[in-house]
């Protein structure tokens, strides 16, 4: 049997355009003793497949080889096994690729066939696990104080902002639109949402954080990140979770002078999920008594079939996507 799969033909430069993938038919594989067979059902997109695309070998995740399927989060249904582990009929989640079907491996996670996909992939994986091991493990949050999450309507910023929201901080966030500011404040509760693209950006941060920024969850660099590092108050802590703005071009834009560092006694942490899947557990924990006690909501933009995918990875930089972004299959 054959199925369809996205590889990548060549590296990008710049902009993803679609001549980076081909789509190609591939056999299904005879499964060795172990082996088992997934049937991909939903496919998630992410900023970070863009720096999986670079050729550098000393980032979190080796990156995706010429000529290799491209590399995805998903849910799928086992349709062949030869693993006792994990039986036919089982669903699984983990990480999978831009294909209908896919060789499962031993990091995958057998889920309650009950649980909606949506959610599983917008909540509890590695989009909850990441908002909450950078706000509550790394930032340290205490209530009372001000945070601003760039990128606030985005699958992680949306869930870091109700997790501070519910840990007593006053939320502040940025996003691209109107109407994605509207559901920050409406839906999701920040006590106040700022278009980055308004012309007055900085005076509107100086109203919306009148005594500071304390924690700074950084999603997007840009001309937000200089605005953040000017506010931060005293033993402020700046989380840089990802970089979107900065992830197609050639040269990164130059960072914040480090005086401010040094004199306020700032804290500034990268992270990634891959560095903390020991708080995977506690995390998911947290994330289900968020969720029963109404402190989360979350929306998802579903695109339909695989190819899809290639166009569809655009939404995440333009900022078109209407929440966490999947892919049907």
């Amino acid at each position: 049997m054959s199925y369809q799969a996205i590889q990548l033909s060549k590296r990008p430069s710049g902009d993803l355009t679609p001549d980076i993938f081909e789509t190609v038919e591939l056999e299904t594989p005879v499964l060795k003793e172990g082996q088992f067979l997934v049937k991909q059902t939903y496919m998630s997109l992410d900023p970070a497949m863009r720096t999986w695309l670079n050729p550098r070998e000393d980032s979190y995740m080796p990156p995706v080889q010429i000529g290799e399927v491209m590399r995805s989060y998903g849910v799928g249904e086992v349709v062949e096994s030869r693993n006792p582990d994990y039986p036919k009929g089982v669903r699984v989640i983990g990480t999978t690729g831009w294909a209908e079907y896919v060789l499962g491996n031993d990091e995958m996670q057998v889920i309650d066939p009950s649980l909606d996909p949506e959610a599983l992939l917008s909540v509890f994986y590695v989009t909850g696990l990441t908002a909450y091991v950078g706000l509550i493990s790394i930032g340290r949050p205490q209530a009372g104080e001000t945070i601003l999450i760039s990128g606030a309507a985005g699958s992680v910023g949306s869930l870091a902002g109700q997790i501070a929201k519910a840990e007593g901080l006053r939320v502040v966030g940025t996003a691209g639109s109107d109407e994605k500011c509207r559901w920050l404040e409406d839906e999701l509760g920040f006590d106040k949402a700022i278009n980055y693209k308004s012309d007055d950006l900085a005076a509107q941060l100086d109203d919306a954080c009148p005594n500071g920024i304390d924690l700074f969850f950084e999603n997007t660099g840009g001309p937000i990140q200089q605005l953040a590092y000017d506010r931060m108050n005293r033993f402020g802590r700046i989380l840089v979770c990802g970089m979107i703005a900065e992830y197609n071009l050639e040269k990164p834009a130059p960072g914040p002078n480090w005086m401010d560092i040094n004199l306020k006694g700032l804290r500034i942490e990268g992270f990634v999920l891959p560095d903390h899947l020991e708080k995977a557990q506690e995390a998911t924990d947290a994330l289900t008594r968020y969720v029963q006690n109404g402190h989360i909501r979350f929306r998802t933009h579903v695109i339909d079939g695989l190819e899809s995918a290639i166009e569809g990875i655009n939404l995440l930089f333009s900022g078109e996507n209407q929440g966490k972004l999947l892919v049907k299959l």
